[in-house]
């Protein structure tokens, strides 16, 4: 993944979907790595993919890591 933007995705909220932040703006609710791959996109990282999602240390994840989509698990 090149360039580098603060990224959070937050834990999952009981209603389904995490919110990605990214360079201190709400970009939206992720319900997998795609939609977060997909909103990095639209910030200006055309190159990442789902598993740049994955591997990426550049992302805070907050209430699980990538796997983690349902509150409470």
């Amino acid at each position: 993944m090149s360039g580098h933007l603060p990224v959070v995705v937050y834990p999952p909220s009981p209603t389904g979907g995490r919110r990605v932040r990214v360079d201190g703006s709400i970009l939206g609710l992720a319900y997998g790595v795609g939609d977060v791959a997909e909103f990095l996109r639209r910030a200006g990282l055309e190159d990442v993919d789902e598993g740049d999602v994955d591997r990426s240390t550049l992302i805070e994840w907050r209430g699980g890591g990538p796997d983690v989509w349902v509150a409470g698990s």
